[in-house]
């Protein structure tokens, strides 16, 4: 059985990989793929002003075009000492198609001036599950943190670098994949998902279906 995940972001999708072994790891012969798989479907857009909307938007889009089971992921960081930013917007935050660099260097330079007890922020992730015309279910996760003074390890993608795990003393990117797959606010929004994509699976399969 094949699942798609809504995303041509090579890190993120081998994230969710390991997070659906982990949170499921009874469930075998399920491939997870990404976009990549599909170049002729046109880039998703990110139009909405929610995590949620954006998650659920994906998710449908994907299980539409594909017909099958899919998964749709809209994540982002959002810093106190910014109202929020870059949030829903952070993937494009240093503008379209901006690199994961580039991105830090602007929240870096937003930030310049903000004291230590003020670098608060969080990571915020939105997991939709679809099937064609169907939305499963809509599941978050949430993990506190602070803004670094400047990138710290070379594992992860995105702000991961400068989102210090403040009860663990180090970013993202520099914990194990071990560790971040079981703290992040992904994992922890993977793992409110995991009965629903269970059941889906079971239903799909018991019906002899492909995910349409």
């Amino acid at each position: 059985m094949t699942i798609v995940a809504a995303t041509r972001n090579a890190g993120k999708l081998r994230e969710m990989r390991a997070l659906f072994r982990l949170a499921l790891p009874h469930i075998k012969d399920v491939q997870l793929v990404g976009l990549k798989d599909y170049p002729d479907l046109p880039p998703i857009d990110e139009p909405f002003a929610t995590f949620h909307e954006n998650a659920r938007h994906k998710a449908l889009l994907v299980a539409n075009h594909t017909g099958l089971l899919a998964i749709g992921d809209d994540s982002g960081l959002m810093v106190d000492a910014l109202d929020g930013a870059p949030g829903v917007h952070s993937a494009r935050y240093a503008g379209p198609g901006a690199s994961d660099d580039a991105n830090n260097r602007k929240l870096l330079d937003a930030m310049r001036d903000v004291p230590d007890s003020q670098r608060s922020a969080h990571f915020v992730c939105v997991i939709a599950v679809a099937l064609p015309h169907n939305v499963l279910g809509l599941f978050e996760g949430a993990c506190r943190g602070m803004i670094a003074h400047e990138p710290h390890g070379g594992n992860g993608f995105g702000y991961d670098p400068l989102f210090i795990k403040t009860d663990y003393g180090k970013s993202f990117a520099e914990l194990p994949a071990s560790v971040k797959n079981r703290v992040s606010h992904r994992a922890l929004a993977f793992e409110k998902a995991a009965i629903v994509l269970e059941r889906a699976i079971e239903r799909l399969r018991s019906s002899g279906q492909r995910g349409s």
